[in-house]
């Protein structure tokens, strides 16, 4: 688990614009599966859209607060849950077992790629409905693995960033190291140099699994910064919470370059 419940993102950059809405959704898979999201958007957006990827536990405060300070900078912002099929669509209904590692295994292993892949393409259509037809995917930990993989061409993004998403195989299941030659959008990725969960290695292989496949991306490695470094109250690493969010906008800025500003009221 990456967020305790109460954790909120570093407060780094002054709001753009004021909210035009900031709401909880349901949405529903193609396989008819309803499952909770939350969208955030701008009175004007300026950029491209963002899905936001949550951890291992789902959507959360962290998240919807994130999506909102990602939409005060001009990009509406959707993020999606994971367990629709095996929760249910109401995240704060959810039972006892998920607030500790060994009750959420049992729906964290239920999940497939066959239905992340449907959930997350579900968020897509709706973040586009009445949005930017670009998008950029942005996870974290159990997310950021996720957002590497929609830099498939399946998903149609303009390019996908990931906070310490753990790359290589996991029990058998390949990961996007694994992946990466049909890994197709650029690729932006922030690692915590004393991250235990992602060995050095991981990280050194996904890259050059990446660079012989000729996907464009950056690694960003901050020493010293632990797993979950971007998060308000982790204050001695806000150096490196500041250089990525600053870094995280300037990738959004330049996917938004050709993006007409449209009002969303």
């Amino acid at each position: 688990m990456c967020y305790d419940p109460d954790a909120a993102p570093p407060a780094v950059t002054p709001a753009l614009w004021p909210l035009a809405e900031a709401a909880a959704l349901t949405l529903t898979s193609a396989d008819g599966t309803e499952f909770a999201a939350f969208l955030a958007r701008p009175e004007v957006a300026t950029g491209v859209g963002v899905l936001v990827l949550p951890d291992n536990k789902g959507l959360s405060g962290f998240y919807r607060q994130t999506a909102a300070r990602l939409a005060e900078q001009g990009h509406p912002a959707l993020v999606v849950d994971y367990y629709g099929r095996t929760a249910g669509a109401d995240p704060e209904s959810r039972p006892e077992e998920f607030g500790d590692l060994p009750g959420l295994l049992r729906h964290l292993l239920a999940l497939t790629p066959e239905g992340l892949d449907a959930d997350l393409a579900a968020g897509l259509t709706r973040l586009r409905a009445n949005g930017p037809a670009e998008v950029v995917a942005l996870g974290f930990c159990f997310g950021g693995r996720q957002a590497f993989r929609a830099a498939a061409p399946r998903f149609g993004l303009a390019g996908a960033v990931g906070f310490y998403g753990y790359p290589d195989a996991i029990n058998g299941s390949p990961g996007p190291t694994q992946l990466a030659a049909g890994l197709s959008a650029p690729i932006l990725a922030f690692w915590g140099g004393a991250d235990e969960h992602i060995p050095p290695a991981a990280v050194d292989a996904f890259d050059a699994a990446l660079a012989a496949a000729g996907n464009p991306h950056e690694f960003v490695t901050y020493p010293g910064a632990p797993h979950n470094f971007f998060e308000l109250s982790a204050v001695e690493y806000s150096d490196a919470a500041q250089d990525s969010w600053r870094r995280l906008l300037g990738f959004l800025a330049d996917r938004s370059a050709s993006a007409t500003p449209r009002r969303t009221l």
